[in-house]
C-alpha cells in the first residue's frame, strides 16, 4: 500500500519533522519512505509497505508530532509514484545535514584558532604582570626595611617630646 501524507502548519519545518516521520516508518518496518519540505509550511511524506504497517504509520502521523511543531492539518492520499528505500533516504538526510553542518564546523574551528591566539597573548600578558608584581613586591619590602629602623627611633623621640610637653603643662 502506498500513501502520501501532507502535513501543513506554521511550524512544520526546522523542527525535525522529516526525521520524526522516518523513525515512525522504521518502527513500523516500512521499507520505502521519503519526506520533503515543500514551500515554507508543508512537509510531504511518502510511504510504501504492507497494509497494516502503512495504517499504523498513518495513525501515528495523525496523533504524534515533534515537540516544537505547530500543525494546522494532516491530509492523506493514495500515491502511485516511486518511493525511495528508507536506507537511501536516510543517507540523503545525512548528506543534507552534513551540508548544513560543515560551514558551522569550519566557523567553529576558526573561532577556536582565534581563541587559542588570544589565550597565548593573555598568557604572555600574565607573565609580564607577574614579573612587575614581583619587582614591586621587592621594592615594598626594601622600603619597609629602610623605614622601620628610623620609624622606631622617631617614635621614641616623639614619645619623649610629648612627655616633656605634658610636664611643662602640669599634666603629669
Amino acid at each position: 500500500m502506498k500513501l502520501k501524507a501532507k502535513i501543513v502548519g506554521p511550524k512544520v519545518q526546522d523542527v525535525g519533522y522529516r526525521y520524526f516521520l522516518m523513525s515512525m516508518a522504521m518502527s513500523n518496518r516500512i521499507r520505502m519512505f521519503e519526506a520533503h519540505n515543500i514551500e515554507s509550511n508543508e512537509v510531504w511524506a511518502f510511504v510504501d509497505g504492507d497494509d497494516e504497517a502503512v495504517k499504523a504509520f498513518r495513525a501515528q502521523a495523525e496523533t504524534k508530532r515533534p515537540a516544537k511543531a505547530e500543525v494546522s492539518g494532516i491530509f492523506f492520499d493514495d500515491f502511485e509514484g516511486d518511493i525511495m528505500r528508507i536506507g537511501e533516504y536516510a543517507q540523503f538526510c545525512s548528506t543534507v545535514q552534513l551540508n548544513k553542518a560543515i560551514p558551522l564546523l569550519l566557523d567553529m574551528r576558526d573561532d577556536l584558532k582565534e581563541m587559542k591566539g588570544d589565550m597565548k597573548e593573555m598568557k604572555s600578558d600574565m607573565k609580564a604582570v607577574r614579573k612587575t608584581t614581583e619587582v614591586a613586591l621587592e621594592e615594598i619590602k626594601g622600603l619597609r626595611e629602610d623605614v622601620q629602623p628610623g620609624y622606631s627611633t622617631n617614635f621614641r623621640q616623639l614619645q619623649v617630646d610629648v612627655r616633656a610637653i605634658k610636664q611643662q603643662l602640669g599634666m603629669l
